[in-house]
């Protein structure tokens, strides 16, 4: 592949791997110091991508949230926010959620044939842009060939566990950052950062650890290159 982003990987995580509680509700796993952390990144990329499951379930903004990095961003003559991605097999979105409405932001959904096409009309009025892919999933090589050539770059990856090892097995991430909470959920069934059909031993993936961060609330930032 050519022209595709440089990808980076970011997860919040418990102690034990969680990336939410057996609720699954979105349970609060980042600290305040690692939110500004996340902000960071956010304002360094071009886009910001979320999978289906994360873009109905917890319906995030995917915004800069510190006005200093937006002034930033504006004064390189980039847009306020980064571009909204969303990889959805069924983009069966409500017209008022965050997601769509909070920005500024140029949005870019990825979907499939399922989504009806009185709604891909919908988002499309919405001024969303909208790409078909053919298949039961999205083609996730040709999403992120297309936001290269959409100018995309610099790439954030925000989960869910699908996208996330799906993503992965398709060797198109670059690095994983992941904030480690002084917290345990527990809970066989609560999720971790990567959650589709998983590795057997020989295709495990291979991290090298480039840094570690430790903030004075007992969590820890670390740093991988694959």
């Amino acid at each position: 592949m050519t022209n595709v982003p440089y990808i980076t990987l970011n997860v919040a995580m418990t102690a034990d791997g969680k990336t939410d509680t057996i609720a699954r509700r979105g349970a609060l796993i980042s600290s305040p110091l690692d939110m500004m952390r996340v902000d960071q990144l956010r304002a360094a990329s071009d886009a910001i991508m979320v999978g289906g499951h994360t873009l109905l379930g917890d319906d995030p903004r995917l915004t800069v949230k510190t006005e200093s990095l937006r002034k930033a961003r504006l004064a390189a003559g980039k847009g306020e926010n980064p571009i909204k991605v969303g990889i959805i097999t069924n983009a069966d979105l409500n017209r008022n959620c965050r997601f769509l409405n909070n920005g500024p932001a140029k949005i870019v959904i990825f979907t499939t044939t399922k989504t009806a096409p009185e709604k891909i009309r919908e988002l499309r009025d919405l001024g969303v842009n909208v790409f078909v892919t053919e298949g039961l999933r999205v083609d996730l090589k040709k999403a992120i060939t297309q936001l290269g050539n959409l100018g995309v770059k610099e790439l954030l990856v925000e989960g869910g566990g699908t996208l996330n090892e799906e993503l992965l097995k398709l060797n198109l991430i670059n690095e994983i950052n992941i904030y480690i909470a002084p917290l345990i959920f527990g809970g066989s069934s609560a999720p971790t950062f990567a959650s589709s059909d998983g590795f057997e031993r020989e295709y495990a993936k291979q991290l090298k650890l480039d840094s570690i961060q430790q903030y004075d609330d007992d969590g820890l930032v670390l740093r991988y290159i694959i």
